[in-house]
């Protein structure tokens, strides 16, 4: 299986109940994935008017 290096884990958060902000480097969209148990998501990130959080994607 080919390694897929589109996303990139730049926070993560506990032990038993994960919070994760995940960032897709070819749109810079920031995700949040909660897991707890057998039950998770995830979500755009968004700000306080409802727009989804975008970091700066710098080509490598």
């Amino acid at each position: 299986m080919a390694k897929n290096d589109r996303f990139e884990k730049v926070y993560s958060q506990g032990t038993m109940n994960i919070t994760e902000i995940w960032v897709d480097k070819e749109t810079g969209v920031n995700y949040v994935f909660h897991v707890s148990g057998y039950a998770g998501g995830m979500t755009p990130l968004l700000d306080r008017e409802g727009k989804p959080v975008i970091t700066t994607v710098v080509n490598r």
